[in-house]
């Protein structure tokens, strides 16, 4: 299993509470443990179904024409998001298209295996192309602990592109800061006859990334603010994203019956974690902004 330094672990894993009274070690365990633990792949709503790891995300959109995959997770679980395929009855081959929300190293891990066994072409967020194709962290790209297999991307996207596999079709938004090609994918389902618009949203916490001084890379505070706004502005009614823990989603699961209504389902959660986001993003760039002026 790869080494991560303690400090990546802390900003980028918010999958482990008490951590002021673990240790160091026990705190490694318990993230890399979370983001590696098997979770069994579900339907999670209409055509979109779950088959990531219990700490990290990462879905299959099935179309009329074959498969979309959305993310994978780290390249150590590479094998078990292609196991989990298999439970749901589908096949690797018939994944014609690859999709990613940011290029960060829990998210992109498996993304070259996949690629290489599929054929499938790579679609990501036109900043974050050069990041995916050298395997790095914006403004770390030497540090091996963040790195990650390195991939082509077949197409780049901005700003509402559509990617489009037989009957699904998927809008891409830009949503930069936590990655400077963060883009959130946007598509409408059907559940018990009607239309539902799902968000698979890419992230806004601050993570590693350096707001002042020295920022991870120009403009990335701005980057921010808008996509906090546009975030609050956007009406959805499933909220999806990187990680479980955005839209709760071992509880939503547990709560999942035939014939009652999806739990997934959930108008107003997005403008709800979005000021969440916000909110801790001005404490992280106060704090910033504070420790460089205390070191001048």
């Amino acid at each position: 299993m790869r080494k991560f330094t303690v400090t990546a672990l802390c900003a980028l894993a918010l999958v482990v509470t008490g951590v002021q009274a673990q240790t160091v070690k026990d705190f490694m365990a318990a993230v890399m443990k979370k983001w590696t633990t098997p979770f069994e792949p579900f339907q999670l709503i209409g055509n979109i179904y779950y088959v990531g790891t219990d700490g990290i995300s990462a879905y299959i959109i099935k179309s009329s024409q074959g498969l979309i995959l959305l993310d994978t997770a780290l390249p150590e679980s590479t094998g078990m998001i292609k196991a989990n395929i298999a439970k749901l009855g589908f096949k690797l081959g018939d994944i014609k298209i690859i999709l990613n929300s940011h290029a960060h190293f829990d998210h992109t891990g498996g993304l070259a295996e996949i690629k290489k066994d599929t054929g499938a072409p790579l679609v990501a967020g036109e900043r974050d192309k050069p990041l995916l194709e050298g395997g790095y962290y914006p403004g770390d790209e030497k540090n091996a602990d963040l790195a990650f297999p390195p991939v082509k991307v077949d197409r780049a996207v901005k700003e509402g592109d559509v990617v489009t596999l037989g009957d699904t079709t998927l809008t891409a938004h830009a949503m930069p800061g936590h990655s400077p090609g963060c883009t959130s994918w946007e598509m409408t389902v059907k559940d018990s006859g009607q239309d539902r618009d799902v968000l698979f949203f890419c992230s806004g916490t601050v993570a590693l990334n350096k707001l002042v001084g020295q920022p991870t890379y120009p403009g990335i505070v701005d980057d921010y603010r808008s996509t906090f706004a546009k975030a609050k502005a956007m009406k959805v009614d499933v909220l999806l994203g990187p990680h479980p823990e955005v839209y709760g989603m071992q509880e939503k699961r547990a709560q999942m019956k035939d014939g009652a209504p999806n739990p997934f389902v959930k108008p107003g959660e997005l403008q709800t974690y979005v000021a969440g986001l916000e909110q801790d993003f001005d404490k992280q760039l106060a704090k910033q902004t504070a420790a460089l002026e205390k070191a001048k």
